[in-house]
């Protein structure tokens, strides 16, 4: 079928042109309905701005999951992530570690 992408591609872009086409669509309906033009303008700015926040969010957003994909093949070597002979559990110890008395 022509046109048609697969999911995996850019959807972001997707939301950012309806949101567009919206802050030009929804002015031109509230004039039509009988609202000032400079109520309809207000609006308009009012969709931009939030439009415009909504964009910057979603490329942060789609930059730290690019980011944190690119690490889930690297491994964990945090202070809690330690493995090995030397390595201290959690949880109670049984045995030949308690005090005779």
């Amino acid at each position: 079928m022509t046109g048609h992408r697969p999911p995996s591609e850019d959807t972001g872009t997707d939301v950012i042109r309806w949101a567009a086409f919206s802050c030009v669509l929804v002015p031109v309906v509230l004039v039509w309905y009988g609202t000032s033009l400079a109520g309809a303008t207000g609006t308009a700015l009012g969709l931009a701005a939030v439009t415009a926040v909504c964009r910057i969010l979603l490329r942060q957003s789609e930059r730290g999951a690019a980011r944190l994909h690119g690490r889930e093949g690297a491994p964990h070597r945090g202070r809690r992530h330690r493995s090995g002979t030397g390595a201290r559990r959690g949880g109670r110890h049984t045995g030949g570690n308690t005090p005779v008395g």
